[in-house]
C-alpha cells in the first residue's frame, strides 16, 4: 500500500530522469504516484506556474463551468474583463481566484504578468449540503445545495 518517499539525495540523483517522466503526458491506466509536496519542490515542479484553488464554493460545478469556458485560454487582462462583466455568481468566485493565482504566479515563481494566460482552470463537483422544503400534508421535500472545487493556473506563454 505505502510508497517509498524518496530522500532529497535520491531526488537530486534522479532529478532530470524524474522531470522527463512527470512531464509527460499518461494514459489513466499508466499515471504516474503522485508526488509529495517535498518531492515537487525538490525537483522545481510547478515553479512555472501560478495556481489557486477554491474549495466549497457556494455554486454548482455546472453553472461554475459555464463562466470558465469563457476565459479558458485567455491572457490575464482579457480574462478580468471578461469576468468583471459578466453577471454570474461563479464570475466573482473566479476573478478573485484569478488574483490569488496572479499574486501566487509573480510573488511566489517571478514569472512576468504581461506573459500570463489561463492555461488550466476547471470545477469538480464538492458536497452537496441536503436540505429540506416543507410541503402540504407534512411532507417534506429535499433541495440539494450543490458545492464545487475551483482551480485556476496561470503560466506564462513562450
Amino acid at each position: 500500500m505505502g510508497r517509498k518517499v524518496m530522500s532529497k539525495d535520491e531526488l537530486l540523483e534522479r532529478q532530470d530522469e524524474l522531470k522527463t517522466q512527470y512531464s509527460k503526458v499518461h494514459r489513466k491506466s499508466a499515471k504516474l504516484p503522485v508526488l509529495t509536496k517535498k518531492e515537487k519542490k525538490v525537483l522545481g515542479i510547478g515553479k512555472d506556474e501560478g495556481r489557486a484553488v477554491l474549495k466549497g464554493a457556494r455554486v454548482s460545478s455546472r453553472k461554475a463551468k459555464l463562466v470558465i469556458d469563457l476565459i479558458r485560454n485567455k491572457n490575464i487582462d482579457e480574462a478580468y474583463a471578461i469576468l468583471k462583466y459578466t453577471p454570474r455568481k461563479a464570475a466573482e468566485l473566479l476573478e478573485q481566484l484569478l488574483k490569488s493565482a496572479e499574486a501566487n504566479a509573480v510573488n511566489n515563481n517571478g514569472l512576468d504578468r504581461s506573459n500570463l494566460y489561463v492555461a488550466e482552470v476547471y470545477a469538480t463537483q464538492g458536497p452537496t449540503l441536503k436540505r429540506i422544503r416543507p410541503r402540504a400534508h407534512g411532507r417534506a421535500f429535499r433541495i440539494n445545495k450543490r458545492t464545487s472545487h475551483l482551480t485556476l493556473v496561470l503560466k506564462e506563454r513562450a
